[in-house]
């Protein structure tokens, strides 16, 4: 299951104006410009900006572990006491994301790409 954290997600409330701070502080123009998310390649390193994050309940950015089957991944961290803060999710593609809270409410993400 380690691939280890391959994306972090950053809750914005003003997607127009994170995206014109994240570009000039990562130096690189988006991948990725939607409405409802910019994404940032630097080197391996995905950033990403969700506007509707505050509203799914993202308190601070999430890190995302790529992950071959999100399914089994996603029980293996509930039976070690995590908690669903989002539930398996098709989010476009066929790409599946996923998170948990741990017992600090501090949140992890998996992500499976496509088969």
């Amino acid at each position: 299951m380690s691939e280890g954290i391959s994306l972090f997600v950053y809750p914005v409330k003003d997607l127009a104006q994170a995206k014109a701070l994240y570009s000039t502080f990562l130096g690189v123009e988006p991948y990725a410009d939607t409405a409802y998310y910019v994404g940032f390649k630097v080197g391996d390193q995905e950033i990403g900006l969700d506007p509707y994050g505050h509203n799914k309940g993202m308190t601070g950015p999430i890190g995302y572990q790529n992950v071959s089957n999100i399914q089994e991944s996603l029980q293996r961290l509930l039976d070690a006491g995590a908690q669903v803060q989002q539930a398996v999710q098709d989010v476009g593609g066929g790409m599946l994301i996923a998170s948990v809270k741990d017992a600090d409410n501090n949140i992890l993400g998996l992500r499976q790409f496509p088969a």
